[in-house]
């Protein structure tokens, strides 16, 4: 898919990401620190060139616990170095967990705590990502387009390449599993996976219809608005609620198609009808998936905060934070433009 810039008419940086996994720095920021007591042990991990799920496995087999029984907050790239928090079953104690060795993984810290971990409880992750090759210029030129993006209502909230597989055909497989010429696979998490990339892929095109019809950073009557650090209302007052999105107090949200997703109404409600249609669905289609793929709201911007750039050792450094869930590509494919 063709995903337009946010910041089109200032010049890209240029350059390579990812030439090597230290080039690729991720700290995820918890939700809430281990409370110190309880049957379960949070560890902060350090990998490098493995997914979490390839961490998992690893750790899971050499202190005998099921992968199942290991809570993950959410999910690290493979070609990075990431540090994440996990949670392990009894009866593996903390001392157990610290004494766990690995070359492609490290444990940190680790806590008693009362219960697993879930997925989603994550505060934020912080990046700190060097781009190799860029103009000689791009250190200027990040931080104009970092100065745009850090204004509300912030950077596109788009899901990255990597959300439809290594072959792009995760969210074709999802659409046939909907409707029905497609048997689900029987590993019922590769199942979710492949409907939430068809969820993904609507979702990148109503955002994509969004801002080409001039509406990325306006309010609709009807759109579903999430407050920032609340909770979620449908619009009324679209010129009232378009100044609180300029001031950074809520987001419009977009749809994660699903029979449990709120649906926007009026005009806002017809355009999310449009997106599903082209694809040869309804709303009603996703009931057949609803149980592994009930539907949401995303946010259809990320705040870009504690922003910073700096040239060093002949790379751009590029540090921000974003919430849980957005994707550090988003916000570096409007930086670097290639």
């Amino acid at each position: 898919m063709d995903l337009p810039y946010l910041t089109a008419d200032l010049p890209g940086t240029g350059g390579v990401l990812r030439a090597q996994p230290e080039d690729f720095v991720v700290d995820e920021v918890p939700a809430y620190p281990p409370s110190g007591a309880g049957n379960h042990v949070f560890v902060r991990i350090e990998k490098r060139g493995l997914n979490t799920a390839q961490a998992v496995q690893r750790i899971a087999r050499a202190l005998g616990v099921g992968e199942r029984d290991i809570g993950v907050a959410g999910m690290k790239d493979r070609h990075a170095v990431t540090r994440q928090w996990l949670s392990l079953p009894p009866p593996v104690t903390p001392e157990a967990a610290l004494a766990f060795a690995d070359p492609d993984v490290r444990v940190l810290e680790a806590a008693r705590h009362g219960h697993k971990l879930r997925t989603g409880h994550v505060r934020a992750n912080q990046f700190v990502l060097r781009v190799r090759d860029a103009v000689p210029d791009a250190v200027e030129r990040a931080r104009a387009i970092l100065d745009v993006l850090g204004k509300a209502p912030g950077a596109p909230n788009w899901y990255g390449e990597q959300r439809f597989g290594r072959d792009g055909d995760n969210a074709a497989r999802g659409r046939a599993i909907v409707l029905g010429t497609e048997k689900p696979p029987r590993d019922r998490k590769l199942a979710r996976l492949l409907v939430s990339s068809l969820q993904s892929e609507l979702f990148n095109q109503w955002l994509v219809a969004r801002m080409a019809d001039g509406l990325y950073a306006r309010v609709l009557a009807g759109d579903v608005l999430h407050k920032t650090g609340g909770g979620m209302f449908t619009c009324e007052d679209a010129a009232t609620d378009e100044a609180r999105l300029h001031a950074g107090e809520l987001v419009v949200t977009g749809p994660m198609f699903g029979a449990e997703m709120r649906s926007a109404v009026g005009d806002a409600g017809a355009r999310e009808d449009a997106i599903v249609g082209a694809a040869g669905l309804t709303r009603e289609s996703f009931a057949s998936v609803s149980r592994i793929a009930e539907g949401t709201r995303r946010d259809a911007s990320i705040h870009v905060g504690e922003a910073g750039v700096a040239a060093i050792d002949g790379t751009l450094e590029v540090r921000f934070t974003l919430p849980g869930g957005a994707y550090a590509t988003a916000v570096m494919r409007e930086i670097m433009k290639c």
